[in-house]
């Protein structure tokens, strides 16, 4: 592992080819995206980056650490020591992604507005937010399925907000009356979320 500012110096130094990556040719573009993924994992195993394609205002550069709580302060160095460029903007986690999504993860493909989703209670830990998700013909004991379904949230509620207040996740067939069972669309997790954090930071 090496520090920040090594990451951040090779990133100034490619900034040109950077900034001008679609206009590279693919093999050149490819060498350069992969450069850019050994630096990151030099500076820290395990981070991963994704880049906007390019608006007027520039490209976004969001650096993940897939989860791993344990990783975050590596993307908050990262983030909070970039240097200014133009046409740049450096984002520490992955950010939601709207509502009404269409996720595939290995085999499976998710759409939030099929599924539906509860809040599991515990009382021996309250501060736990635990969500049972119901989807359309769910696979018993399936762990690419149950990652693939983390991986739906994550879209929808970010990667910070994922990682740290769910602690528990399971998963069952969409009821014949979702509501009558006591479940919301998937969709409304957002806003389920926010005011989740205003009663317990209450």
């Amino acid at each position: 592992m090496y520090d920040y500012k090594q990451f951040w110096s090779w990133f100034e130094k490619n900034n040109e080819q950077l900034t001008m990556l679609n206009d590279l040719e693919d093999a050149e573009r490819e060498n350069l995206v992969n450069a850019l993924q050994e630096q990151l994992d030099a500076y820290c195993e395990g981070l991963s980056f994704e880049m906007s394609e390019p608006t007027p205002q520039g490209r976004t550069l969001t650096f993940s650490a897939g989860g791993d709580m344990d990783l975050f302060r590596y993307v908050l160095d990262l983030t909070d020591n970039a240097p200014e460029l133009d046409w740049w903007e450096f984002v520490p986690f992955l950010q939601p992604k709207g509502t009404d999504l269409k996720v595939t993860f290995d085999k499976y493909h998710f759409e939030t507005k099929k599924m539906y989703f509860m809040q599991l209670e515990s009382e021996e830990e309250p501060d736990i937010l635990g969500i049972r998700v119901a989807l359309p013909d769910p696979v018993d004991d399936d762990e690419d399925q149950l990652v693939g379904v983390y991986v739906t949230l994550e879209a929808l509620i970010g990667e910070f907000d994922c990682a740290t207040l769910i602690g528990y996740l399971d998963t069952c067939d969409v009821p014949d009356e979702p509501f009558k069972a006591g479940f919301r669309p998937l969709d409304d997790l957002p806003e389920f979320i926010e005011w989740f954090k205003s009663h317990r930071d209450a």
